[in-house]
């Protein structure tokens, strides 16, 4: 049992691990370094080997075959070639032979191959070398079982092959070197394993004694003891592995601290955003919710295993499809009990994602886009309303002309009235398309203020001047009050005078005949101009306050268009109150009057010029 336990010791599996790791490296050294210098030593016995050839075949080609070859015996010609053969002893243990172009041995250097002078040599590589082929060579096995180099090289003289030179040369010497070197290597790898044995087991212990406090440690860490160390015994990738664990411990101990700390953050951001948001498990189940989404939702609590869908009192497909990994967003109305008005909220729907997990619930982002909606259905109703107050007057202006174009020219009394229906349905579009522009240049914020010093009295009695003569056509009494601590302000006063033209147009349309208006201008308890327009006309109901500043609103169109008005009279009053950085209020009520204030910032003299 104690031989089990120390084979499982991490000592004596270090140790093995470092034998073997030792032996596999030097095998691999060996075989590397082995196989180099094999062909290291075989290549540079090839290239000596075909250097020498190609010498011996151009000192052949150049000395023996030349034009004097007919004059010259075949016992001079054997004995030229045996003498120039000879001089290559420097290639080791080489046989050399001189073939013709036929391929007969004329001369050899191996004094015992006399025999083979005059013969045929019917050698492979001779058949390719006096077919012309330079590279040309192979190794052969002998009857000594003895590895030899053989070559064969063509002659050439004038382009022509006149004979070819054959060598074998023995590779023994070659290999009896490669044995000795491979006895040397096996000789350094068993000295350098058992130096490595020895070695190992002295230095293992400094290894694993660390280990084991480290061991010790990692226990105490995972039973959440963070205040005991491990202790350093160097500077060494140990010692430096024991720096770094306890290390980990207090950052670790931190980690926790602050992912509690981050869990706080994060209950926070949910709570105070102003999105809703709802989070499901797999099963739809709604596990998480801010405090928004319960107000949006207009609800307190959810009770435990509330679904998603019946949170939001929707479908169950969308939500179904956000489980299988599909995103969606859609518009949900809810009418909620503390309020009359419906309210329009943008779900998105996002699955969550767990890694290797699938998709592990879902994720609902409430944002309150009730005011868009009201934006884009004024939008529309504003393209409506523009298309319709176009269309009646194009349409009376085409059916006039039309009767004119019938033969009403020639009737001088009906010409003359149908060219008045046309030249005043002309001027009413001309007065629509010059409110539009007025109100795109506002909203473009176009339309620059150019302030001047004004005099308020003077104002509002040119006001009144201007519609004197509607004025006594009704007999509508007006006074005029200015106060004497503000009787000047820096205005843009053709902004002003527009705005102060359309109030008091409006007080005279809607003041019964023997009516009555005060116009009034002071600064009130804010630091404001406040002008006032107040008649006894037929008022506005109350249904109608909240929406009369709005473009092409009326209260009652049929009469309002009659009266000649676009519709969009208070909506430019409004815009140009705006720019001054002022505001306009409207109280009202049926059959006794209505009250418009223009409440504007006083501006400091000299602060802006004209």
């Amino acid at each position: 049992m104690r031989g089990v336990r120390l084979l499982r010791s991490i000592q004596i599996k270090l140790i093995t691990m470092v034998l073997l790791l030792i032996l596999i490296a030097v095998q691999l050294i060996g075989v590397y370094f082995i196989s180099t210098m094999k062909n290291s030593l075989i290549d540079s016995f090839t290239d000596n080997l075909n250097k020498q050839a190609n010498l011996l075949t151009f000192l052949t080609a150049s000395n023996l075959f030349s034009d004097n070859k007919d004059t010259t015996s075949q016992a001079d010609l054997e004995a030229k070639l045996s003498d120039l053969i000879r001089g290559f002893d420097t290639i080791s243990g080489a046989q050399i032979q001189v073939l013709d172009a036929g391929g007969k041995v004329l001369a050899t250097s191996n004094p015992t191959q006399k025999s083979y002078i005059g013969q045929k040599n019917t050698s492979l590589l001779v058949s390719r070398a006096l077919q012309g082929v330079r590279d040309n060579e192979e190794d052969i096995i002998d009857e000594n079982n003895t590895r030899n180099k053989v070559l064969a090289k063509p002659v050439f003289s004038e382009g022509k092959i006149v004979g070819a030179i054959y060598v074998v040369a023995s590779m023994k010497d070659l290999y009896a070197t490669m044995e000795g070197i491979n006895r040397i290597f096996v000789s350094a790898t068993l000295i350098a394993l058992g130096l490595t044995a020895i070695l190992g087991v002295l230095l293992a212990g400094t290894i694993t004694s660390p280990i084991k406090a480290l061991t010790r440690q990692a226990t105490a860490v995972a039973e959440g003891r963070f205040d005991e160390r491990v202790p350093v015994f160097g500077k060494d990738e140990i010692g430096q592995l024991s720096v770094a664990f306890n290390d980990m411990t207090d950052r670790l101990s931190d980690a926790l601290s602050i992912n509690e700390e981050e869990k706080e953050k994060l209950a926070s951001i949910l709570s105070n955003m102003s999105d809703g948001v709802l989070a499901t498990d797999e099963l739809g189940r709604v596990i998480v919710t801010n405090r928004r989404a319960r107000g949006m939702l207009g609800i307190s609590e959810l009770k435990d295993g509330t679904t998603l869908s019946e949170a939001l009192d929707m479908e169950k497909e969308p939500i179904a499809d956000t489980l299988q990994g599909k995103e969606s967003s859609l518009l949900l109305n809810r009418v909620l009990d503390d309020q009359e008005e419906e309210l329009v909220f943008r779900v998105t729907l996002t699955p969550i994602r767990r890694r290797d997990k699938g998709v592990a619930g879902a994720i609902a982002v409430l944002q309150d886009v009730t005011e868009m909606e009201k934006l884009e259905q004024s939008r529309r109703e504003f393209v409506a309303n523009v298309s319709h107050e176009l269309r009646t007057p194009l349409t009376t202006i085409k059916s006039y002309a039309e009767a004119l174009d019938d033969g009403a020219l020639d009737e001088p009394p009906l010409a003359d009235r149908f060219v008045g229906v046309i030249r005043s349905e002309t001027e009413r579009m001309i007065r629509l398309v010059t409110d539009l522009l007025h109100l795109s240049r506002f909203d473009s914020r176009r339309n620059q203020l150019r302030r001047q010093k004004t005099d308020l009295a003077d104002m509002l009695e040119e006001v009144v001047d201007r519609f004197s003569f509607q004025l006594r056509q009704k007999a509508i009494t007006v006074t005029v009050k200015v106060d004497n601590k503000q009787k000047t302000a820096w205005l843009d006063r053709d902004g002003i005078d527009q705005v102060l033209d359309n109030l008091v147009s409006n007080a005279i349309k809607y003041t019964l005949d023997g009516g009555s208006i005060d116009i009034s201008a002071k600064s009130n308890e804010a630091g404001q101009l406040a002008i006032a327009i107040k008649d006894t006309g037929i008022g506005i109901p109350k249904k109608d306050l909240n929406r009369i500043f709005e473009r092409f609103y009326r209260v009652d169109k049929a009469r309002s268009r009659n009266m000649g008005g676009t519709g969009l009279g208070l909506s430019i009053a409004r815009e140009i109150v705006r720019a001054h950085g002022g505001s306009i209020t409207l109280d009202s009520e049926s059959n006794v009057g209505t009250v418009v204030t223009v409440l504007l910032p006083i501006v400091p003299e000299g602060s802006e010029t004209a």
